[in-house]
């Protein structure tokens, strides 16, 4: 190695041992900055929620592939069908029970569509399907 390769590799070693140097002395004479942040834990519960009237009521709509209705198991015309959901409105305005739709792959998609609309006109909230 040449002298003037030795002097540039002192140079540049000494460089990088003050930049360091300053580094670690900024790092560790620097004022802490911290800022406060409020963030709100889930707490957890002593007891188990109670299953009973609080529990969300299920209605089970199937549509069979030949288009028939079934009202949890019980069939239903469609006529009749926009009456029940009226009704189960208004007995749970603020509580409505979710109605859970199971459509054969092989129903009519009018029937489907026939039943949602059904269930807007009723001004059912809660909607889900079932596959």
């Amino acid at each position: 190695m040449s002298k003037s390769s030795k002097v540039v590799m002192v140079v540049v070693t000494v460089a990088v041992l003050a930049a360091l140097g300053l580094s670690v002395t900024t790092l560790l004479t620097a004022k802490r900055m911290t800022y406060p942040i409020t963030v709100d834990l889930p707490q957890g519960i002593s007891e188990p929620v109670a299953v009973g009237h609080d529990t969300p009521r299920v209605i089970d709509l199937r549509v069979d592939a030949d288009n028939r209705i079934y009202w949890n198991d019980g069939l239903v015309s469609m006529e009749d069908l926009q009456q029940k959901m009226e009704e189960e409105v208004r007995k749970h305005p603020a509580k409505q029970p979710e109605l859970r739709i199971d459509a054969n792959p092989r129903s009519d998609y009018e029937t489907l569509g026939r039943i949602l609309a059904q269930a807007k006109n009723a001004q059912m909230k809660k909607i889900g399907f079932v596959q």
